[in-house]
């Protein structure tokens, strides 16, 4: 996808997500998310935002964060101020400039609307499931990238979390494979309890193969949507295991 795809698909699910909040009270709570409220919902969205326009123009991560005047603002209007500021500082600047980010190999204003389109995508999901409404299905090109981004830039990426792995882990020397095929795209999940190995392409002999349409396949590997919305070939403790590690990586 090119920068203009994500900003098109992140501007559509802003626009989902906001008027799914304003149909309901911001007390209603969120079912893909225990514990937090649609309010909660609002804020966080809001404060990613504002917290990635704070690092373009500074270039550092904020000391302190979230800022006092938002944690006192109205919720939906300081979430229409922050999508705003984000869109003006992405419209200020080119994607291959310079940009802190987690991710160390890519340090550039490109991860940021990458990762903002696809944050914004799920958390549209959360706030429809909220208000009761028709899950809008995500385009097919963006799960497919959601896929990509959470597999290989989360999972295979960020393994600090996968240490004390809530269950345990069942790969013990990184030569287990798991399959994930989303429509006709597949990779190769190589888990070790020390490093997570994510290629391109179907394995070998892999102990589960997890499939499904792009969409449900997103929503599946980011737990909005149950084990009945993907297709299971082999060992169903497999696809349990990799759900695990991805809410651990992801959290």
């Amino acid at each position: 996808m090119d920068d203009s795809r994500y900003l098109e698909c992140l501007a559509a699910d802003y626009g989902d997500l906001r008027d799914a909040a304003a149909a309901v009270e911001l007390t209603v709570p969120v079912p893909t998310c225990p514990g937090w409220t649609m309010g909660d919902l609002v804020f966080h969205v809001a404060e990613v935002y504002l917290h990635k326009v704070t690092v373009m123009r500074t270039g550092e991560w904020p000391k302190q964060w979230p800022p006092p005047d938002a944690e006192h603002a109205a919720k939906l209007p300081l979430l229409g101020r922050a999508y705003g500021e984000l869109i003006a500082e992405f419209s200020a600047r080119r994607p291959t400039d310079p940009a802190p980010t987690w991710y160390d190999p890519d340090q550039t204003v490109a991860f940021w609307i990458r990762r903002m389109a696809q944050e914004t995508a799920v958390h549209r999901i959360d706030a429809e499931l909220a208000a009761g409404l028709p899950v809008t299905p995500v385009p097919d090109d963006l799960a497919l990238d959601g896929v990509d981004e959470v597999l290989k830039r989360f999972l295979g990426y960020d393994t600090e979390d996968l240490d004390q792995l809530e269950g345990g882990h069942l790969a013990r020397d990184g030569q287990d494979t798991i399959t994930v095929l989303a429509g006709q795209t597949a990779w190769t999940v190589r888990p070790a309890p020390q490093e997570v190995v994510v290629d391109d392409g179907a394995a070998d002999n892999p102990r589960v193969v997890i499939q499904a349409a792009p969409d449900p396949m997103l929503r599946w590997l980011w737990g909005r949507a149950d084990d009945d919305a993907v297709r299971l070939s082999g060992d169903p403790a497999w696809a349990a295991y990799l759900r695990r590690m991805l809410v651990a990586a992801t959290q």
